[in-house]
């Protein structure tokens, strides 16, 4: 796969157009009637299709991993602070100006070019001609939602001078379904090299069943008006017909290959498991950086790093596991354990991505052993720091879920991972979960079936009784981590304003507020559309 993805790449560059920030700024196509042949519709697409790769690959990733209580940033005498960028979204203290939230514009640029493609394809007229650019611009739309809450509904190319107010999110969200709904039909239902990260009927279902199940939340009268405890959603129905569309095509499946196996270097359209994912490689498609965030510190400073080689790069380290999410990693068989490193670090086996019985040494020669706990040097200290030392260095568990080798780390940390944005896992344990919250149960499947499902594959003991809510927020947190879900859990089920290392109610800095379920505006994009106000509570 990833000699297919470098080969549309360098097809395709020819074709980029420039994202934009400022909604006012209209984007002109060089062309009155644009050529529809296949070739010049997918060098058209393609930038729409890949246009949040960089996004993806670090910034909004560390938006939702730090904010949820997958991770916390850590600071090693001060080094990783970078003004607060990661520590504030680990305390919910969220600022304007932090670099982790400055990527608004780069949603609503997605979009724009949409809209162009659409335009240039012929309009709305041009049906399933222009179905896929649509399809991303109901994602786009799908991102700013959840994340800002109101937001501009973008269906057609600004005129110039044209001003475009926020909708409100529930408006927005209608907006999506009305979308997705239109074009399902539409669709390719093809899955194979061809269509891999690319938008067909099944990343579009898949998108209507994540609005779906977070319908209460995005239609409640404002974001902090959602009750996890009392809140109905009339969509659960639904939600699961789309989910069963999935199932039934039997084009998914949980895989015959390990868990490790699909987030590895080499993973591709042959991983059955990914719906929709989002390519990478380490030269033609550059900017996938999880194993920067969450590798040990020195990793690259020693001779054979826990990867099983050394590393031509340094490691950044600045996100550790939280000792709270950190605690779900602790079912007997469980195949997801191994991808987190839990106490003593080994050596792993760069081929099959799984520990050896090689103890991993430190600089100093002494086995790696990190902490379960974090503890910081100062314990108010606003920075987060744990000390530039071994001791600071081995605070909380890492993840090598997304797997770092040589070849691919030493060319600018960018990873040649595939990034996984839906996967048939979460339809069935998102199906389970529906089921839970009132919906009727279909094809013969219980929540426990589904459920078990996903244990059942990853070598995990089964449940005998139906799961629990918390069960299936516990089960999505080990099936799914670091795949930048958790946050949408949490706002969903309640637990987005619970305590988590270091959002404790005595930490100085730490923000409780329910309006800490969207970001705020940042300063970029207010200064640019100055007919915006900010998010409440910011």
């Amino acid at each position: 796969m990833k000699t297919n993805i470098k080969s549309l790449f360098a097809v395709c560059t020819a074709a980029l157009f420039v994202g934009c920030t400022d909604l006012d700024v209209q984007i002109e196509s060089q062309y009155t009637e644009y050529p529809t042949n296949d070739i010049a519709v997918e060098a058209k697409m393609a930038d729409v299709y890949y246009h949040l790769r960089s996004v993806f690959g670090r910034r909004y990733m560390e938006a939702m991993s730090l904010s949820s209580d997958e991770y916390t940033a850590v600071s090693y005498g001060g080094g990783w602070y970078d003004n607060g960028a990661y520590a504030h979204p680990s305390l919910h203290d969220f600022r304007t100006e932090d670099a982790t939230l400055d990527w608004m514009g780069e949603v609503t640029g997605g979009i724009t070019k949409a809209n162009t493609v659409i335009r240039d394809l012929g309009g709305d007229e041009a049906g399933e001609l222009i179905a896929p650019a649509r399809a991303m611009r109901a994602f786009f739309h799908f991102i700013l939602m959840d994340c800002w809450g109101d937001a501009p509904i973008l269906d057609h190319l600004l005129a110039e001078g044209e001003l475009v107010n926020r909708s409100p999110r529930g408006d927005v969200a209608r907006f999506i379904e009305k979308e997705l709904l239109e074009i399902i039909p539409q669709l390719t239902d093809e899955v194979s090299d061809n269509t891999y990260g690319k938008p067909n009927r099944w990343m579009a279902e898949a998108l209507l069943v994540k609005l779906y199940i977070n319908w209460a939340v995005y239609t409640a009268p404002s974001v902090d008006q959602y009750d996890a405890a009392t809140a109905t959603n009339e969509k659960l129905n639904d939600c699961i017909a789309h989910c069963d569309n999935i199932i039934q095509s039997g084009l998914f499946n949980l895989g015959s290959m390990t868990y490790a196996e699909k987030f590895g270097p080499t993973n591709g359209s042959h991983v059955e498991d990914f719906i929709y994912a989002m390519p990478y490689d380490t030269y033609t498609a550059k900017g996938m950086q999880y194993g920067r965030a969450r590798t040990w510190k020195k990793a690259g400073d020693v001779a054979k790093s826990y990867y099983g080689m050394s590393l031509s790069n340094s490691a950044g380290g600045y996100m550790t596991m939280t000792p709270e999410f950190a605690s779900l990693f602790c079912l007997e068989g469980d195949q997801r354990n191994n991808s987190v490193i839990r106490g003593t670090a080994y050596v792993y086996n760069p081929n099959t991505y799984q520990p050896t019985s090689e103890v991993a040494l430190d600089t100093e020669g002494n086995p790696i052993v990190l902490t379960k706990t974090v503890t910081l040097d100062n314990p108010d200290d606003v920075q987060l720091g744990v000390g530039d030392d071994i001791e600071g260095y081995n605070q909380g568990y890492r993840s090598v879920k997304f797997f770092v080798i040589d070849d691919d780390y030493k060319n600018g940390r960018d990873q040649s991972n595939d990034l996984p944005i839906f996967r048939y896992a979460d339809i069935l344990l998102t199906k389970a979960e529906a089921i839970e919250r009132g919906g009727n149960a279909t094809n013969g499947d219980t929540s426990m079936s589904l459920f078990n499902q996903v244990r059942a594959y990853a070598g995990a003991p089964l449940l005998t009784e139906a799961p629990s809510l918390p069960d299936i927020l516990d089960e999505r947190g080990r099936e799914l981590f670091d795949e930048n879900w958790r946050r949408n859990d949490m706002i969903r089920f309640g637990t987005f304003e619970s305590e988590f290392f270091p959002h404790y109610h005595d930490f100085p800095t730490a923000n409780f507020d329910k309006t800490r379920r969207i970001f705020p505006l940042h300063t970029n994009v207010l200064s640019s559309n100055p007919n915006w106000v900010q998010n409440p509570g910011y």
